[in-house]
């Protein structure tokens, strides 16, 4: 496993997350897309919930289960890592399983164009914490 513990993958994947959403510009393309999306990972258990309804921002909250999502995202956490250090293909994921999504798939695949630069800023992200083992893990 690549992350100890749901604290561990709330520093590093939720970090990432919050991080992007105060890039403004970045998360604006995001957000076009009004669309609420849970996250949920397993091994370990942590749930990420990221609101864009508003169409301009990216809102963070963890184990939400107040809000509701149009999509579900359920996977490993260490698939999801893989996945944002460019190293997992969205569709091909879908298709083997290793992602299950509750919910419109088109209104997921419609973010691939945008999720480019993210390969890179997660990468950045994890230097910039101090956790640049992560970036061999994956």
């Amino acid at each position: 496993m690549v992350f100890r513990d749901p604290e561990e993958l709330k520093q590093v994947l939720g970090g990432f997350f919050e991080k992007v959403s105060q890039d403004k510009e970045f998360a604006k393309k995001f957000a076009q897309s009004k669309i609420l999306i849970r996250f949920n990972y397993s091994e370990p258990e942590l749930s990420i919930t990221l609101d864009m309804t508003d169409g301009e921002n990216i809102i963070v909250t963890y184990n939400d289960k107040e809000k509701r999502s149009e999509v579900d995202m359920d996977m490993k956490a260490d698939i999801a890592h893989k996945f944002w250090l460019g190293k997992l293909n969205l569709t091909m994921a879908i298709t083997r399983k290793m992602m299950i999504v509750r919910g419109p798939v088109p209104r997921v695949l419609a973010f691939i164009p945008v999720l480019a630069p993210t390969y890179q800023m997660y990468k950045d992200y994890l230097k910039e914490i101090g956790r640049e083992d992560l970036i061999e893990v994956g």
